[in-house]
């Protein structure tokens, strides 16, 4: 019998959704195997619970206080809002990390929000790496189809950087920490052994050899092909023009029995995930692997202008809960068959 997966939620940044779509999606996962912890600003919430009719139920909070003069305002994000935001964040890991939490699931924060309380980091996933003490993580996004129950998953090679920066940040060392990352979340978490997986190009039709950008045949091509003597068990794919390369997963998103590579490497944030956002956008997931715990997160923003109106939609926070209990289920099985 597998053991009840232990669970932390963290608010967000409190001024904007992160707390409704909380509250909203509790009751759609109540039935899961899980034991849920909230975390973040007790009063805050509570307030905001009865303020919008919404019931909290008896699930546990962690109780993150506010500083001394600090106040929230909803659709007001700021920096006491970003400054709460990160050390409920904080917390969490340190309780993941101590005291035997499964993983942290991560409603919304403002970057800006956390540059005004003084806290440099590009989002969370680089906090969490870094008090996880890890140096090889990824931002993988996770959606199943409603449709075709067809599950879509990338992964970036880069982040959070400027696009004239991708072609300095891509070389050969960073394409295998990252390729390395994916074949063992996919056999880890998805029991997905002998993946299919395509790889990106950078330049429009993939550098038309050499004739639209030289990184194709300079180096990605030659790393792409070390790879696949590394890997002979796996089928990779590339580099894939990058206007042609989301054709098949939206046909898969949509229609039944269309076969679809197990997995993308897109090289590049808006790459990956202008794509991802069109055809998922309410069912997207962000997972961060390569730590040591589970960590998921909605595919969406802090959404200050619509704060306290009620209209926040819950799904993508539904559908993060949902996976980090079956990232968190299939860990045990694995666990159990080792």
């Amino acid at each position: 019998m597998s053991k009840p997966v232990r669970l932390l939620v963290t608010l967000g940044d409190m001024a904007g959704i992160g707390p409704e779509v909380v509250l909203k999606a509790l009751p759609q996962v109540s039935d899961r195997p899980a034991e849920i912890t909230l975390v973040g600003n007790r009063r805050q919430l509570v307030a905001l619970s009865q303020q919008m009719q919404l019931p909290l139920g008896d699930y546990p909070i962690i109780d993150v206080p506010l500083g001394t003069d600090q106040t929230i305002r909803l659709g007001q994000g700021d920096a006491a809002s970003g400054d709460l935001s990160f050390r409920s964040l904080q917390t969490a890991i340190g309780c993941c990390l101590n005291h035997g939490y499964n993983g942290v699931v991560t409603a919304p924060i403002a970057k800006s929000c956390w540059l005004a309380a003084g806290h440099h980091y590009p989002g969370q996933t680089e906090l969490l790496a870094e008090m996880a003490g890890v140096k090889r993580f990824g931002m993988l996004f996770v959606a199943r189809a409603p449709r075709t129950q067809w599950t879509l998953r990338t992964l970036l090679a880069t982040t959070h950087i400027p696009l004239r920066q991708v072609p300095d940040a891509l070389t050969p060392e960073v394409m295998t920490l990252k390729l390395e990352l994916l074949l063992e979340c996919l056999a880890r978490d998805f029991g997905v052994v002998e993946p299919w997986v395509a790889i990106a190009g950078l330049n429009p039709h993939s550098g038309e050899q050499g004739q639209l950008g030289r990184e194709e045949i300079d180096w990605l091509i030659p790393w792409l092909n070390s790879q696949r003597q590394r890997f002979p068990h796996v089928t990779l794919d590339g580099p894939v023009p990058p206007d042609t390369l989301w054709v098949t997963p939206a046909q898969a998103w949509q229609q039944p029995d269309k076969k679809a590579h197990h997995a993308y490497l897109a090289l590049y944030h808006d790459q990956g995930l202008i794509p991802v956002k069109m055809l998922a956008f309410d069912q997207a997931v962000n997972t961060t692997i390569g730590l040591p715990f589970i960590r998921t997160s909605p595919d969406h923003g802090t959404a200050f202008d619509i704060a306290g109106q009620g209209i926040a939609r819950p799904d993508s926070m539904s559908a993060a809960l949902n996976l980090a209990i079956d990232l968190a289920l299939q860990r045990q099985t694995a666990c159990l068959n080792v």
